[in-house]
């Protein structure tokens, strides 16, 4: 079984927050609210995890790395999502809300 301290939680939160809000400004120009960024970075960690190390790219350790990663994984959730959804602000991605 996984224990985490409160402390680690903590940390993924806000290092899920931070990325998402930065991703929403990379991808789509605006932020999903506190909830919606926080469900994309912390999403995109797991992704930016799994990504990486298989493209022989290691950031190293720390809060910064870890917000960086966190980030690169998000960019690549939220295209993934355009691309699903078919397409840029033409399809009324620009115009939605999370």
């Amino acid at each position: 079984m996984l224990h985490m301290s409160n402390e680690s939680l903590v940390v993924i939160l806000i290092v899920g927050v931070i990325a998402g809000w930065l991703a929403g400004l990379l991808v789509q120009g605006t932020g999903f609210g506190l909830i919606g960024d926080l469900i994309v970075g912390v999403v995109g960690a797991f992704i930016g995890d799994w990504v990486l190390p298989r493209l022989h790219i290691h950031l190293g350790t720390g809060f910064l790395s870890s917000i960086i990663n966190a980030v690169i994984g998000a960019v690549i959730l939220l295209l993934i999502i355009r691309l699903v959804r078919g397409g840029g602000r033409g399809a009324g991605w620009g115009r939605r809300r999370w």
